[in-house]
């Protein structure tokens, strides 16, 4: 055999490492669908007028602190006495708990409260300064 003859080209195509890749994209893929779909859904009371918003007479303030420290009225409350002290809004159809959180607490602790709150069973619910987080 001649040495021309040993070296010619293949006229297969390798797959192997295209088919590697595509295993690696498939198996991130898989990983990062799920953290993507969790959410908490809170049904958001609608105005009657966004233009002139009425405060209710019974509004209730929840302050997150950039620490994560909660405060509900002015008084410090942990997230695990929450629900008992969100218990009388739930009782008083009136009553409306606005959540102001700093622009520098975190999100964990804020999807946490939220939670929370949802599962105290509150379905009036308001949130303040929002325009703190239009630098992000």
């Amino acid at each position: 055999m001649t040495a021309r003859a040993q070296f010619q080209p293949m006229s297969q195509l390798n797959i192997t490492p295209l088919i590697d890749v595509l295993l690696v994209l498939l198996v991130m893929l898989i990983l990062t669908i799920p953290m993507a779909t969790q959410k908490v859904s809170i049904d958001l009371p609608v105005g009657a007028d966004p233009a002139r918003p009425t405060p209710p007479e019974k509004m209730h303030r929840l302050d997150i602190a950039a620490t994560g420290a909660l405060m509900l009225d002015g008084a410090a409350v942990d997230e695990a006495a929450l629900p008992a002290r969100l218990a009388p809004l739930v009782a008083d159809s009136e009553a409306l708990l606005t959540i102001d959180a700093d622009a520098q607490s975190r999100y964990d602790t804020f999807d946490h409260v939220l939670a929370t709150i949802k599962r105290a069973g509150v379905t009036r619910l308001g949130f303040a300064r929002n325009e703190s987080f239009t630098d992000f």
